[in-house]
């Protein structure tokens, strides 16, 4: 019987998946945008817009050419003397993708040349995501010239060193105020009229805790133990348990991940892999399982090779975590050199400044920034640092990628992990001969057409020999970053392709450490005269950044993790917040600037940043500290007053529950079903695979394709292969970020995809399969079976309908099958692999309360 409707049997039982929320009625647009499509309409629309539409489509305009207004939301909305311009959601039906794709000469914008493919492709996304504009009002004839005032940004609260407010004095008697963060909070309920909810019981709490500090679900005995457990501080030692296990860094560091947009490919239009990201998610983990204090952790990811160390394991891993500024996207297809530098120094400034200060900083690289205090100016000091900087990343010179780069080599004595075996002399023999027929090939055809696939297999051979010393042991390579040389002279030169070349390249970047100028409207041909000197944003900054040597990373990477930073610590200490509560202090996790939604209590999240620093920046005790607080214990049932008052719980009345995020859902299905491998894997499939383009089949990119969606991978789904444009269909389907963005506070959405995926993946299956045979293993009778399941899968016993309900299902669909002539040996098992799937299927399964 298809196990599609043995759970569809299961859900009449009582245990059906959440049904999907219908879509919102409307025009289709994204009326409300979010930080980050705000973020990404003025990166990436709002400059193209102005450049090579408003003077022929907007009020600037000697005449408006088909009636057609793009300089305002409502002219884009309206469309031209042709309709609509924009189709939400769909850019096949889209006038305005239509025109710039340019298949047809007579509707083809611009229409005296077409767009880079890399602009076209932001144009589609954007219109896919509901075409976001933040533009208000209509057109006019002239506009006033905006000048950004950074003097009275000063004043703005973000920008503001945090301040000590005393703790409210409160009472409530039937609130026990156990930690200073329960103080703040009651005093704003008090400000309100909230009362808090009771407290919730205690195989929740112990869900809920083990859930948010490892991702997993606690075991059973854990669950008992707990209950059984009436010491004064029986929280507190499971809680120091959560905190000491390694799982801790798997989780916490896989949060920090979808921050610094970790992946082990380019993405972009040319998709090639980076065997050695996996160095960096390791490193990222190891940190947090150390409790790494966060101000180091910020150094290092910013100028770790530029810190001194005679450890050589230490001088490894400073190394290593540089790859912070080395993994984002990158466009190896493109031509122009300086283009390529400017746009990989424009995401790792964005990286650094989302990340880290929750500003949008890289919004000033072609205007000043339309919300913050941000002139273009600094954008460029911080650019001069950047520009001052070698990223190493790899990746292998052919076709569609013109822009390899070296790797950073680690320190042999620091022993590091190597993926690769040592290279026998027989495979370093075979290599030798395949490169040396390779050459032979190309060199004796004169078809450029035919030379590309030899080339591109020369090419990868070529790599992995480069792979490994003279002994044949494996290299040490990491991704990372390293301070250019300090000299003039050069460009990225002109490349080649194979040993034949013949890709020229123009407009090369820079090779030398020096400020950068000031590019008009972000242009490459348009840099002004005058350089401006590196340094950092001016709002935030009591003098100049003053660079003794280098690039001034170092000194960047000391005043972002300084005391003296505003910003910093009470990022950090929202982020934490939002991953215990749902949902930040400040709402705007990444957004801390005017664009951005206010702090709901900011006395508290002054003394939680304030907190944190005196604390040594130490992200255990921050979040020993918050689960420790009566606030983070109190039950998610609802209140009608309290919601009435607080609709979106900002005030933390009760805990708000919310869906296991897609790691954490699967991880949990191969916990319960006893699948779980905890042993961490050294590398990826993608280090195995090596360099070249991900995916091609005849380039040995099938293997990679293979692993990602691998039923049989029974490890952590941190440790899962994160490929750009081609993510796990157990983390795409249940909203994990696109990791070519920086996100910190993921979306969740209820779609009937994630229905079908429970019902039918392969993955999912397994998993049923598992824990039906654990249970059939681990009792003997229905009832202990069904109590047994329900330990493991909610964490509490089930009640007697509930018990009646299950073995009401089990009778009558072991029935069933015996009806259909299933084969007596076959039923049982399959019987209790559809309960544990229903179970699996279940809202009490995938929701964290």
């Amino acid at each position: 019987m298809p196990r599609i409707l043995l759970a569809s049997l299961a859900a009449l039982a009582g245990w059906a998946a959440p049904t999907a929320a219908q879509p919102a009625k409307g025009t289709g647009y994204a009326e409300k945008p979010t930080p980050e499509q705000l973020a990404f309409f003025e990166k990436k629309i709002r400059p193209v817009l102005v450049e090579s539409c408003y003077k022929c489509h907007s009020a600037e305009a000697e005449k408006l050419k088909g009636e057609l207004s793009l300089d305002t939301r409502e002219g884009v909305r309206k469309g031209g003397a042709t309709g609509p311009s924009i189709v939400p959601g769909n850019p096949e039906k889209s006038l305005l993708i239509k025109g710039i794709r340019h298949k047809d000469a007579d509707t083809a914008m611009p229409p005296k040349g077409k767009l880079p493919d890399a602009v076209i492709a932001d144009f589609e996304a954007w219109v896919k995501m509901g075409a976001p504009d933040p533009r208000d009002g209509k057109a006019v004839a002239t506009a006033p010239k905006y000048v950004v005032d950074v003097e009275k940004g000063r004043s703005f609260w973000a920008f503001v060193p945090p301040r000590a407010a005393p703790v409210p004095q409160v009472a409530n008697p039937k609130f026990e105020i156990r930690t200073e963060i329960d103080a703040f909070l009651a005093a704003a309920w008090d400000k309100k009229g909230i009362k808090p909810v009771g407290d919730a019981d205690k195989r929740t709490l112990i869900r809920r805790v083990t859930l948010d500090l490892t991702g997993l679900p606690p075991t059973s005995d854990e669950v008992e133990a707990f209950a059984a457990d009436t010491s004064a501080k029986e929280f507190e030692k499971v809680v120091d348990r959560l905190l000491a296990s390694p799982r801790f860094g798997e989780r916490w560091g896989r949060h920090w991940l979808d921050l610094a947009r970790y992946a082990e490919s380019t993405g972009k239009t040319a998709n090639f892999n980076y065997p050695h990201a996996w160095r960096y998610r390791d490193y990222v983990i190891a940190a947090f399982n150390a409790d790494k204090p966060y101000d180091q952790f910020i150094k290092e990811q910013l100028a770790g090779d530029l810190m001194p160390s005679a450890d050589p394991k230490v001088r490894a891993e400073r190394l290593v975590a540089t790859g912070f500024l080395a993994i984002g996207p990158k466009a190896l297809n493109e031509n122009n050199g300086l283009q390529f530098e400017l746009d990989v120094v424009d995401e790792q400034i964005d990286v650094t400044t989302q990340a880290l200060l929750g500003i949008t900083a890289a919004c000033a690289r072609c205007h000043d920034h339309k919300f913050d205090p941000i002139p273009t100016k600094d954008y460029y000091a911080l650019a001069g640092i950047f520009r001052s900087t070698e990223t190493c990343y790899g990746t292998v010179r052919f076709v569609q990628s013109q822009r390899p780069s070296p790797l950073l080599q680690l320190p042999a004595e620091s022993a590091p992990s190597a993926v690769a075996r040592n290279l026998t002399a027989e495979q370093r023999a075979a290599l030798e001969k395949e490169i040396a027929d390779l050459k032979k090939r190309i060199a004796e055809s004169t078809d450029r057409l035919a030379n590309i696939l030899p080339s591109a297999q020369l090419a990868l051979a070529q790599s992995k020999l480069d792979g490994y010393t003279a002994d044949g042991t494996p290299k040490l390579q990491a991704m990372g970053v390293r301070d250019k040389p300090g000299r003039a002279g050069g460009g990225f030169g002109a490349g080649g392709f194979g040993p034949k070349g013949g890709f020229g390249m123009r407009g090369a970047g820079s090779r030398t450490i020096d400020d950068s100028p000031v590019y008009n409207r972000g242009e490459p041909d348009q840099p002004t005269a005058e350089k401006v000197p590196r340094g950092t944003l001016q709002v935030m900054s009591k003098s100049p950044l003053k660079v003794k040597s280098g690039s001034g990373r170092l000194e960047l990477a000391e005043w972002i993790a300084s005391r003296d930073n505003p910003l910093t610590a009470r990022v950090m200490v929202n982020r934490v917040w939002m991953h215990l509560f749902g949902r930040g202090i400040v709402p705007t996790a990444d957004n801390f600037g005017a664009a951005g939604q206010p702090p709901t209590n900011p006395e508290l999240l002054d003394h939680l940043a304030i907190g944190f620093m005196d604390g040594g920046w130490s992200v255990k005790t921050l979040v020993k500290r918050v689960v420790m607080s009566h606030a983070y214990q109190l039950d998610s049932k609802f209140d009608k007053a309290a919601f009435e008052a607080d609709p979106d719980n900002a005030l933390v009345w009760r805990m708000s529950p919310r869906r296991l995020d897609a790691e954490s859902l699967r991880d949990s299905m191969l916990a319960v079903s006893g699948q779980l491998d905890a042993t961490p894997p050294v590398g990826s499939v993608v280090a195995r695979a090596g360099e070249g383009p991900t995916g091609r089949q005849r380039l040995g990119g099938d293997q990679i394709a293979t692993a990602i969606n691998d039923p049989r991978n029974a490890h952590r789904s941190v440790y899962l292969p994160i490929v750009r444009d081609n993510l796990p269909e157990a983390l795409a389907l249940f909203d994990a970020p696109d990791p070519s963005l920086i996100t910190a506070d993921r979306p969740t959405t209820t779609v009937p995809s994630q229905g079908l995926f429970l019902l039918n993946n392969p993955f999912v299956l397994r998993s049923a399969d598992a824990a039906a045979e654990k249970l059939l293993k681990s009792t003997t009778t229905d009832t202990e079976r069904i109590r047994a399941a329900y330990l493991n899968f909610y964490g509490r016993p089930p009640g007697e309908k509930e018990l009646a309900t299950a073995e009401k299902f089990l009778h009558g669909f072991q029935a069933k099958l015996a009806k259909d002539r299933v084969p007596a040996a076959r039923q049982e098992r399959e019987t209790w692999a559809a309960f544990c799937q229903a179970l699996f299927a279940s809202a009490e399964f995938q929701y964290r309360k």
